[in-house]
């Protein structure tokens, strides 16, 4: 079920995405809202599911794991299991996104080095064919939802 949210939801949404640490009293300000309302409205969406949670952007670098990979994975068959136990086991594993198309499944992996990546994709070659394409740099880093619904 989609949760109906207004103008005034988007900005707050907008807002907590910006700075995920900034007081109900300074959103409030920020949408024209009473610290209150503002409270009700974010735990609603909370509730609701639409806040799904609230996160440090880290620098992976500087954290220890300076290379960032994208590897698309063919997964033959249709018995998933394993790939979610891997996924629940190598924290590596930053994001998994199953697509349609020739390949299943896009994973974003952090390691700390090469011999660390190999070790990862030689994991996801016991579940299927891998493709490893290595980031060079981040020019959009994610940046969450757009300001507005995006209208059809």
């Amino acid at each position: 079920m989609t949760e109906n949210l207004d103008a005034t939801d988007w900005a707050i949404l907008t807002e907590l995405q910006r700075d995920g640490r900034i007081s109900l009293t300074e959103l409030g300000k920020r949408v024209s809202l009473s610290a209150s309302a503002t409270t009700e409205r974010v735990r609603r969406m909370e509730s609701a599911g639409v806040i799904t949670g609230y996160h440090a952007r880290v620098d992976m670098a500087k954290a220890g794991l300076p290379v960032l990979a994208v590897v698309r994975l063919k997964y033959p068959g249709n018995r998933h299991t394993p790939l979610h136990h891997l996924l629940q086991e190598r924290e590596e594993i930053l994001e998994c996104l199953r697509t349609t198309g020739e390949d299943c499944y896009v994973l974003k992996i952090a390691a700390t080095s090469m011999g660390h990546l190999e070790e990862v994709v030689d994991e996801l070659l016991e579940l299927g064919s891998t493709t490893t394409n290595l980031v060079y740099s981040e020019p959009l880093p994610y940046r969450g939802l757009p300001a507005h619904p995006v209208e059809p």
